[in-house]
């Protein structure tokens, strides 16, 4: 990566039509907030008439799909966004992380077993299903070793996932009325875990800077009582893998590391079209039903995420002292409403999607304590 020029004016872009409002002002803010970093001037939310001709530093809020988006974005490389590019839809979801149940089991476009194979060890055992027909016999081979999670290839935040404990259990989701559409867009049918812990591994690419991240991240309580991503805490540095790997970290740490840099350069290899300046894996760590330790890559988020501003906070920590060799940062999704913490930093207050109350925000300690 090289330096972002001067030129460039740093944009929010909310990708989804009818994106809810929480979505798109933390998009803004994200955006506004990288500007300040870099020096840049901010556009505001992309307006294709406002912003013709210029030379635009994206901040999308979803991964760009397929080469006539990015070209009509002006988008070339990983250079020109905060975020990530694919060729097909799938790839930017946890449809990749497993394979299909057999060779004769539909797929969509674009896929590549290849993918599969190479994260075979780093990820739960699992299939993905792309068709009703194809639906119980990966849950019927799953099933043989435990409880599953079905979870929608486009849904994020952990909404609409649930657990199937036997073939009778699946057999009713089946014959539910939106059963052939919800395994026609895709899902994901894979090992459920218990006493889970999610890491959060990752790097960004902002201009000549490289952050590489580790942490975990929790859940909480959304208004209607399901469990949804409450935050993440984070420990960043400034280079790469290998000096993140140089701090003093535990073994199941070190571990999800390890694992999210081979999903990472599996992605790299089975879809060579690909690219992202943002790369965020998570990683389950939990106990399988026999009671045995498992651990893997869940899914990849090569977009803004909720550890973005995260991310954003330990880049303005760098920035302002160039010689701090790691900082802790987290972030804070609740849905009560309250006063923000000392020192805190507000991203968004406001309605939710599914709340009417909805409070972002992100705290930075040292490294050290």
């Amino acid at each position: 990566m090289t330096p972002i020029p001067s030129k460039k004016m740093v944009v929010a872009h909310s990708v989804r039509t009818g994106a809810p409002q929480h979505e798109v002002q933390t998009n803004k803010a994200l955006a506004r907030w990288l500007a300040q970093i870099l020096g840049l001037k901010f556009g505001g939310s992309y307006d294709p008439e406002k912003h013709r001709g210029r030379d635009l530093y994206w901040l999308p809020t979803q991964t760009i799909v397929g080469a006539s988006q990015a070209q009509e974005m002006g988008i070339k490389g990983p250079h020109d966004l905060w975020g990530g590019y694919v060729g097909h839809d799938f790839i930017c979801t946890k449809a990749i992380s497993h394979g299909l149940h057999s060779h004769l089991a539909h797929a969509p476009q674009g896929w590549a077993p290849l993918f599969s194979e190479r994260v075979r060890d780093v990820v739960l055992d699992g299939l993905s299903v792309f068709a009703l027909e194809d639906a119980r016999p990966a849950a019927e081979h799953l099933l043989y070793s435990g409880p599953i999670r079905l979870k929608p290839i486009h849904a994020c935040a952990g909404r609409g996932q649930e657990v199937i404990h036997s073939l009778d259990g699946f057999d009713e989701v089946l014959a539910r009325p939106d059963a052939a559409a919800l395994f026609r867009d895709g899902v994901v049918l894979e090992q459920d875990l218990s006493e889970v812990i999610t890491h959060s591994v990752g790097q960004s690419f902002i201009g000549d800077t490289v952050l590489s991240y580790c942490g975990d991240q929790y859940l909480t309580t959304d208004a209607h009582g399901e469990d949804v991503y409450g935050g993440s805490n984070l420990l960043v540095v400034p280079g790469d893998y290998a000096v993140l790997l140089a701090l003093d970290l535990p073994d199941n740490v070190r571990l999800a590391i390890e694992q999210a840099q081979i999903f990472d350069c599996a992605a790299d290899e089975a879809y060579p079209g690909f690219y992202a300046s943002r790369r965020n894996y998570d990683i389950a760590q939990g106990l399988d039903s026999d009671g045995k330790p498992r651990s893997g890559v869940l899914e990849q988020s090569w977009r803004m995420g909720g550890a973005s501003s995260a991310e954003l906070a330990a880049l303005q920590s760098f920035v302002n002292d160039p010689n701090m060799p790691a900082i802790r940062v987290s972030t804070v999704e609740t849905y009560t409403e309250q006063s923000l913490p000392a020192d805190a930093i507000e991203i968004y207050r406001g309605p939710a999607e599914n709340s009417d109350f909805l409070l972002k925000y992100v705290t930075v300690k040292s490294y050290d304590g």
